[in-house]
């Protein structure tokens, strides 16, 4: 897919229970970001964004503050080629 960019994203910090997942996923929706969010079993929040690299990094500088509530202390962002395609942004359980 041309234009299209791809970003794995894991979070640290007090990222779960605080609604991390449903902000991320109305936050990617909204940029036209496709992707999904899951709670990891370590209390980490992972994630993977594909879109226009813009809207991508907007979604990327959401996470880095997350919802009220969150205190993010940590962001790794990996810039990969794009694996498989998303249609849609999902949170996986």
């Amino acid at each position: 897919m041309s234009g299209t960019d791809e970003a794995h994203v894991i979070v640290s910090g007090r990222v779960q229970g605080v609604w991390f997942r449903g902000y991320t996923q109305r936050t990617a929706s909204a940029a036209g970001v496709r992707g999904w969010v899951r709670n990891l079993p370590d209390r980490r929040v992972e994630a993977v964004l594909q879109g226009e690299r813009t809207a991508v990094e907007s979604v990327i500088d959401f996470m880095r503050t997350g919802p009220p509530g969150a205190a993010v202390t940590d962001c790794i962002v990996s810039w990969r080629t794009a694996g498989e395609v998303f249609h849609d942004f999902d949170i996986r359980y």
